[in-house]
């Protein structure tokens, strides 16, 4: 049997070293004598001073100590807690950069995952302004050590509050939200939550922001019943002139789960209509809802160019939600289907349709997987076209398995997720279709995540 290989370096003790390369998470990776070191916060052809934390076989993590040798394209981040809240992980690259790191990734997943070497990988459309794009916010509420009430977001990796006065993504009016929610809590002695104890009533406090018109929809999440003095806290909110809506979300369970089923609003109107486009949208608070509307238009137009509708098509639009790019899609396809599993966002597709006064779409509540392949050997809805939006974790198997069965000329595929993108485009292409291009685009500036949109064709088409 052969020796165990010797690591190079020891925990806890300090090393000299050159970062490389940028990893997924948006870590520095370097080597020190062929051991590779992960070290958050360094950028590739720094010099660095560094602390090691942890060693595995092959790999280990070090803390940034000292920037030796900064480089040219490190920035002064515009948070003061961009480091401790973890969020915004690239905060401190340039923006040009961001945007080639994430055409990059993309590249190397494709690569790496898909096997997929001759594709043409566009360069990432970005932001003219890349801070304030968030149209949407989940601050959790809990109750600190100390008693006191914390406000905030979870630093990367924990249930650890982070408290923030500013957050640079979102918009700015959250500012004065939370600041008369937290003097509600104070004045009122209401109790935050405590996670560990599920003991405490108010769990988190959710706004949704119309980029149309700036109206806002406030959702406070409560481990309880009711809200005590709740007229008090409508008095305090409704004083900001573009609050539309407030709405008591009913989450008694012990989860990470943010939103319960039971909602109920106390004041105002319970949707905010917001636009991409010429398209309007009504969202409710449990809505499905791109979060960055100037890049949402990108991606959809994107998505639209790559359909290539003439206005004959039979479309299917699968984990379609509120119908956002169902929609686009109607104004140039003959008929689209859509389908998701969220009976709410349905609700509120349908909704949508007639408000835009758009009459070729129909939708249907269940799994794309089963429905699509249920109306093509049932009722022989074909498709000319196949759009899919999945979550994260990419499509569904079965899913996949009715495209190769429908096959259609082309399958247009937005994705949030290019590994998940990269493994399901595999199984198209291995099936027969052609991926030709790939455009990423910057959904989420100062952070690693990238959407991206293709189209895969049917080889004989």
């Amino acid at each position: 049997m052969g020796k165990d290989k010797i690591i190079p370096v020891v925990k806890n003790n300090n090393y000299i070293m050159i970062i490389d390369d940028i990893g997924t998470r948006g870590e520095g990776i370097g080597k020190i004598d062929g051991y590779t070191l992960f070290v958050e916060g360094a950028l590739p052809k720094e010099e660095v001073e560094v602390k090691v934390l942890k060693t595995k076989k092959n790999y280990g993590f070090a803390k940034l100590l000292n920037i030796i040798k900064p480089s040219t394209n490190r920035v002064e981040p515009i948070c003061n807690i961009s480091k401790q809240c973890g969020g915004c992980q690239l905060q401190h690259l340039s923006y040009d950069e961001q945007l080639i790191y994430k055409q990059k990734k993309v590249e190397n997943v494709l690569q790496r995952i898909g096997q997929v070497n001759n594709v043409k990988v566009n360069k990432t459309i970005g932001m003219d302004n890349p801070y304030y794009y968030r149209n949407k916010v989940q601050f959790p509420v809990r109750q600190g050590k100390n008693g006191n009430v914390e406000i905030g977001f979870y630093s990367e990796r924990s249930h650890r509050i982070v408290e923030t006065d500013t957050c640079y993504i979102q918009h700015p009016i959250n500012e004065q939200i939370v600041k008369l929610i937290r003097e509600f809590i104070l004045e009122n002695n209401i109790s935050p939550y405590n996670e560990e104890k599920h003991r405490g009533l108010i769990r988190h406090i959710i706004t949704r922001i119309s980029s149309k018109n700036n109206d806002v929809n406030i959702t406070i999440v409560i481990n309880g019943n009711k809200l005590p003095h709740q007229d008090n806290l409508i008095k305090k909110l409704t004083t900001i002139k573009e609050v539309k809506g407030i709405c008591i979300n009913i989450n008694k369970e012990k989860t990470n789960v943010i939103l319960g089923n039971n909602i109920t609003t106390i004041w105002g109107e319970t949707n905010i209509v917001d636009s991409i486009g010429n398209i309007n949208y009504r969202i409710s608070p449990k809505s499905f809802y791109q979060v960055n509307p100037i890049q949402t238009k990108k991606l959809y137009e994107k998505a639209l160019e790559y359909a290539d509708l003439s206005g004959e098509e039979i479309v299917w639009d699968a984990y379609c939600g509120i119908g956002t790019i169902t929609l686009f899609l109607a104004k140039k396809a003959k008929k689209v289907y859509g389908v998701e599993i969220v009976k709410e966002a349905i609700e509120d597709a349908k909704q949508n349709a007639i408000l835009n006064k758009i009459n070729n779409v129909d939708f249907f509540v269940g799994k794309a997987e089963e429905v699509i392949k249920d109306k093509y050997e049932q009722n022989n809805i074909e498709a000319d076209v196949i759009v899919v939006d999945p979550p994260r974790k990419g499509c569904d198997e079965e899913l996949l398995k009715t495209i190769i069965e429908m096959n259609p000329k082309k399958a247009v595929y937005v994705s949030c997720d290019p590994a998940t993108l990269a493994r399901d485009v595999r199984v198209l292409m291995e099936a027969g279709y052609e991926l030709k291009e790939v455009q990423p685009v910057d959904m989420f500036p100062q952070t690693v995540h990238v959407e991206c949109v293709t189209v895969l064709y049917r080889q004989d088409s």
